[in-house]
């Protein structure tokens, strides 16, 4: 028996678990709460997309007569293909059968529908590729051929990522999703009940908790909601996560309550402790009775927010690590659906998640949510207890791969964490999200990748100065093409962010921001990039002053969901109408493709050409910022200890006496060749800034240790010798 169940409801991500669930196991660890989690996404997929399940799919879909187009004519006409090789799929996108790669490959092996038309585009993008990640992607192929028939013959709603998503974009109002929800049990919900029943029978929880990330979980997590009141009426339902965080703030449908007993915001180890306090004890007795953080119940037939207790949030160091376990960390699959580098880390390979700082360190972008707790509160913890933490998934979990899930990971933070894991040796990979701000300096991000930073996305937004002062982003472009610069040479792969249509965009910024992006991709600086439409978000500094922006907003009756806002923009353009010509323009870049055409040809309507010099990055890149090393900037040696050897020098019947140091990278070695006392001193210094030393030295510090041996400090600092260093591991922080 648990006191809690927590729950992910179909569908987030294949190929990890989402950390929500995780996060909150680890707290409850803490305080002696006993909890059991499931994701009931994978469970639910593994169960669907299995030939037992696709038996029955074929066999619905023929005698109800909802095979209708060719395509899924071709799928129910070679189903026999389809069953005799599913299961091994699944096998081998979970890791399982590698060696059926090389079938997977081969010609004439798997039943190809209309997924695979588009295999004349994408060959040459894994002709370079490994044979698993070709094989990956022809998998992924096959599932969403089937996944394509499931939508046509079973269920619209089917999605690999979300599930009728539709019920949860912008619903205002709570009535479609209401008026679903009283429709017959479709197949994937019988599938879905039966894995929770399991689950309710197993453990005998006193509350069910599900975390709902995103709308695509919002339907599934009302229907296993809906189960749970029609046969456990006395066990009480709690929903929590990022949809009911940004979208149920303004919530007074009491019909809501007919599904769930409360509904919790933002952070929820508080909210849920008090909760599950409130199940367990609902009496006077109780120093926590009818005491609530951030949660709204039904009282008296009203829909009322509770945040009447004393108790403040816990600080992140109490919260304890993130548990994995129960979790199904083995089944999950891992799929490679386009040929986008970052997309494959989101997709491909199983990540544990972890997050540097709660909030946003910037927290100032015009059209974030940066008036919700989760970016306006902004709390990092230490280096030491994230190392700790790191440490413990890994035994946890066997991986050694970590996504930090941070709105944007700090800089300090990120030195920080770089240093102390390379100072405890672990072989870690990681990556994140971060701003595009100038303290990524060359030096730091050879730390990053030290470390085992691999990649890091951020927003470069609208590609132009003007819109970036009016997002608040604290970048330029010019800022943003040194800094990707920074990372690359570093080799960091760097995903953008970026946007069109935000508020006063003229078609010429869209254009010229556009050039803007071909020339990061063509000089090599940015390897991905991703365009967003702008969408106007009711918690952000756009929504509280719209006027401000140029946009008048269409403003609805809330009872239910509150976010996405639609608005009229002064310009009048229709800015929807770029997003075809935008996008297929950044997949034929990220693949070294297109730059020499103009970026206007990218649209098959008449824009306006470039105001963009053709040369503009790159001389971005050419401007020199050189600032004067700060005094207590850290000096670290990452190389190791160099080899010595002694020789002299007979010059004019002089003797001098010199030192060699042989210096042994990973795969080359070089020699630098110092005078006796310079090359000792040198040695010396090299190996007490070394990486693995405990203790910080500043620049100042070694200055001052030269001057009281040595004169011409600067001399020598910025000597050939001190250069073939920095270029080798000797590292200003």
């Amino acid at each position: 028996m648990k006191d809690i169940l927590i729950i992910t409801p179909p569908f987030t991500q294949l190929n990890t678990p989402y950390p929500a669930t995780a996060y909150l196991k680890g707290f409850f660890n803490t305080k002696g709460i006993t909890s059991f989690q499931m994701d009931l996404g994978i469970e639910v997929i593994l169960e669907l997309f299995s030939r037992k399940s696709f038996e029955e799919i074929f066999r619905l879909a023929d005698i109800n007569n909802r095979i209708t187009s060719d395509n899924c004519e071709r799928i129910y006409s070679l189903r026999n293909s389809y069953l005799q090789i599913i299961d091994d799929i699944i096998l081998f996108l979970q890791g399982k059968n590698l060696t059926f790669a090389r079938q997977i490959c081969s010609d004439n092996f798997l039943p190809q529908a209309s997924r695979f038309e588009q295999l004349d585009d994408l060959e040459w993008a894994f002709g370079s590729m490994g044979m698993q990640d070709k094989a990956k992607h022809l998998a992924t192929l096959f599932l969403e051929d089937l996944s394509d028939f499931i939508k046509e013959c079973l269920d619209e709603n089917f999605g690999f990522s979300r599930y009728a998503e539709r019920l949860g974009l912008s619903a205002n109002s709570f009535d479609e999703l209401h008026e679903y929800l009283q429709t017959p049990l479709t197949y994937i919900d019988k599938i879905t009940l039966r894995l929770l029943e399991e689950r309710i029978q197993t453990h005998y929880p006193s509350l069910v908790c599900f975390s709902i990330p995103f709308p695509g979980n919002l339907y599934s997590g009302f229907r296993c909601a809906q189960y749970i009141k029609a046969h456990y009426p006395n066990l009480k339902t709690s929903m929590g996560g990022g949809f009911p965080n940004t979208e149920l703030r303004s919530l007074t449908d009491v019909r809501v309550f007919e599904y769930f007993d409360y509904i919790t915001l933002d952070d929820g180890e508080l909210p849920v402790e008090l909760v599950l306090s409130n199940v367990l004890n609902p009496t006077v007795n109780n120093p926590d009775y009818l005491q609530f953080k951030r949660t709204f119940i039904l009282e008296k037939g009203v829909v009322c927010y509770k945040n009447n207790t004393t108790k403040q949030d816990y600080k992140q160091n109490l919260l304890g690590t993130p548990d994995y376990s129960d979790l199904l960390l083995s089944e999950y699959i891992s799929v490679i659906e386009i040929a986008n580098p970052m997309h494959s880390l989101w997709s491909d390979g199983r990540w544990n998640k972890l997050t540097m700082a709660h909030g946003c360190y910037w927290g100032k972008c015009t059209f974030c949510d940066v008036s919700l707790d989760y970016i306006k509160l902004y709390e990092p913890i230490t280096a030491n207890l994230l190392v700790d933490r790191m440490e413990e998934l890994i035994e946890q979990t066997g991986e050694t791969g970590f996504h930090f899930v941070d709105e944007a990971a700090p800089p300090k933070l990120m030195k920080a964490l770089a240093l102390e894991i390379i100072k405890r040796q672990l072989t870690v990979t990681w990556w994140t999200n971060i701003r595009f701000e100038k303290n990524f300096t060359q030096d730091v991000c050879y730390l990053l990748k030290e470390s085992g930073c691999i990649a890091v996305s951020g927003g470069l937004e609208v590609a132009s100065d003007r819109l970036l002062r009016l997002i608040d982003k604290g970048v330029s472009v010019t800022q943003v093409a040194q800094v990707t610069r920074n990372f690359t040479e570093a080799n960091l792969m760097v995903h953008c962010y970026l946007m069109y249509g935000y508020p006063s965009q003229t078609e010429q910024e869209t254009i010229d921001s556009l050039e803007m992006v071909r020339q990061l991709f063509e000089l090599g600086i940015v390897q991905s990039g991703f365009w967003h439409q702008f969408a106007l978000t009711t918690h952000s500094p756009i929504g509280d002053t719209p006027e401000e922006y140029g946009i008048t907003p269409n403003y609805k009756n809330i009872t239910f969901a509150n976010n996405d806002v639609q608005f009229e923009d002064s310009t009048g353009i229709d800015h929807a109408k770029y997003s075809y010509g935008l996008k297929k323009s950044i997949f034929n870049f990220m693949h070294q493709i297109g730059f020499d055409m103009k970026v206007h040809k990218w649209f098959d309507f008449k824009t306006p050409k470039t105001n963009i010099s053709p040369n503009f990055i790159k001389t971005c890149l050419e401007q020199q910022d050189v600032k004067p090393i700060k005094p207590n900037a850290q000096v670290v040696w990452l190389g190791t200890t160099p080899l010595t050897s002694l020789f002299t020098e007979n010059k004019k019947g002089k003797n001098k006496h010199f030192v060699q140091l042989i210096f042994h990278t990973r795969s080359n070695a070089f020699e630098l060749i110092f005078e006796e006392k310079i090359g000792i001193w040198m040695k010396q210094t090299l190996m007490q800034i070394s990486v693995m030393k405990k203790e910080k030295t500043t620049f100042k510090q070694i200055k001052e240790h030269y001057n009281k041996q040595f004169t011409h400090f600067e001399t020598f600092w910025y000597s050939e010798n001190i250069q073939i260093l920095r270029e080798n591991g000797l590292l200003i922080l």
